[in-house]
């Protein structure tokens, strides 16, 4: 697809930004819609998916023909059937007469499942008998009847993970996946965050007959660093907010501050309040962690520098001195025990050649701050064997704060 096709057809479907991802997802989308190939749509909350099914449908041979978006997620787990695939009258209580379902009413068109991993498992096999023999039954009858439904699925939760736990059938998943398209969530489109706000508020300005709002370069270079959990829904909340609320059409970047939500994320500033017990940030944890890790370090140096941290006992000499096996070829120095001093070095060795000290260095200085604050959190879970708001006592940290770290870590198990 030439830039200037790509182009139109973001115009076309109100699309803004040129993130490379961005321009493959709707590359793939352009070329699977004359096929009749079945499309899982991958991506987090509020990406937009609902739109790139659009797009296939609008340029598929199906386009004159009906299309129908469906939340799986919003229909509940007792009507989920009925509502896909119809029920005949009195197969239920409150069934007063026969329905057609959304596979029977869009017959010859395109079927748009959002949420498909919120599907109940009876359900996710009846819909796999539809993709691969195009037969469906309605409930409360046993007549199989024909559709000519294209399925294209969507999801924001991870399938492998859900197929692992016998939440989501294995066979369905590689019939949906026939073509995945992957769509990037905002925060890896950083470039294309300040396009999309101009574009809302002028949305925005013409709405309400005010004029659009604009922001100095603080305020989108804070556009740009968050991390936008809701991508570009959340996004538009906030344009809307500001354009709304703020009587100045000119927004610098502390005033823009104040709209966005108290988590912040890694990459945006934080303001940290030492007299304010509430107030905790990222630093807090790690300034904790630290300490914390520091003190085991020094107390392991202690331990292998030749005496008890718990008495001032010497350790036998044979315990204190380096074998020869493991001090390097050109090393002119020894290290050797004292009675006064259980761990003497002469003044010719270099730290770089005690190697019990260096070892110790060099674990100190390879962890990582992430690991040092994931072993933390693992250990106090499983001190308070899974409480988290004990946890997050003993942390210091507040639960919102502990949770998102389980999360962030994989710790959930």
């Amino acid at each position: 697809m030439s830039p200037q096709e790509l182009q139109t057809l973001k115009n076309k479907f109100g699309i803004i930004g040129d993130a490379p991802r961005l321009n493959r997802a709707i590359t793939v989308a352009a070329q699977v819609a004359s096929t009749e190939l079945s499309v899982l749509i991958l991506g987090e909350s509020g990406v937009g998916k609902e739109v790139f099914s659009k797009i296939i449908h609008q340029l598929s041979p199906r386009k004159h023909n009906k299309f129908i978006a469906v939340n799986c997620g919003a229909i509940p787990e007792g009507t989920i059937d009925s509502e896909l695939f119809g029920h005949e009258k009195g197969s239920f209580t409150g069934a007063m007469e026969s329905r057609k379902g959304y596979f029977e009413e869009v017959d010859g068109g395109t079927i748009f499942l959002d949420e498909v991993g919120e599907l109940p498992t009876g359900t996710q096999a009846r819909l796999l008998r539809v993709l691969e023999t195009g037969e469906f039954i309605r409930v409360g009858s046993s007549k199989v009847q024909k559709t000519n439904v294209r399925v294209i699925a969507a999801t924001n939760v991870n399938l492998h993970g859900a197929i692992e736990k016998g939440k989501f059938r294995e066979d369905l998943y590689y019939r949906l996946n026939t073509v995945p398209i992957e769509i990037p969530p905002l925060r890896e489109r950083a470039e294309d965050v300040p396009l999309l706000f101009r574009k809302f508020s002028v949305d925005f300005s013409e709405k309400y007959g005010i004029a659009p709002v604009r922001l100095d370069d603080s305020a989108q270079e804070i556009l740009k660093r968050f991390s936008w959990p809701g991508n570009i829904r959340q996004l538009r909340n906030i344009a809307e907010q500001v354009n709304v609320l703020e009587k100045n059409r000119f927004i610098q970047g502390e005033e823009f501050l104040k709209y966005l939500p108290e988590h912040a994320p890694k990459s945006m500033p934080v303001i940290f309040d030492q007299n304010n017990p509430n107030d905790l940030s990222e630093r807090e944890i790690l300034y904790k962690l630290l300490f914390e890790m520091k003190r085991d370090i020094t107390e392991l140096k202690k331990v292998v520098g030749g005496y008890s941290p718990s008495s001032n006992s010497v350790v036998p000499s044979e315990m204190s001195i380096i074998p020869d096996s493991i001090i390097p070829p050109d090393s002119s120095s020894w290290v050797a025990a004292s009675p006064t001093n259980a761990f003497v070095i002469s003044e010719n060795v270099s730290p770089r050649k005690d190697l019990r000290v260096s070892e110790v260095e060099d674990i100190e200085e390879n962890l990582s701050l992430m690991e040092v604050e994931k072993r933390m959190i693992e250990k106090s879970l499983q001190k308070h064997r899974g409480r988290r708001k004990n946890a997050a006592l003993e942390l210091g940290i507040s639960e919102r704060t502990l949770y998102r770290k389980i999360k962030e870590y994989g710790l959930e198990d």
